[in-house]
């Protein structure tokens, strides 16, 4: 499944087959996210993006003096 070596330790979040994958059976770093430390962690990973992205938008939006 990967042709962008192996998946360098932990627990990623495949994009495009919506899953857990770790060791070598991994997809290539495009379709996934990660590594996290748990395969809890991983199975979150859509909302972990959310929630930073949430964030960013927020402190871009004080730094721009825009009201949130």
């Amino acid at each position: 499944m990967s042709d962008s070596g192996p998946g360098d330790g932990g627990y990623f979040w495949c994009l495009r087959h919506h899953r857990v994958e770790t060791g070598d059976d991994v997809c290539p770093a495009q379709y996934r996210l990660g590594p996290y430390a748990t395969a809890d962690e991983a199975t979150h990973a859509l909302e972990t993006v959310e929630k930073r992205n949430a964030e960013w938008d927020a402190e871009d939006a004080r730094w721009n003096g825009e009201a949130r």
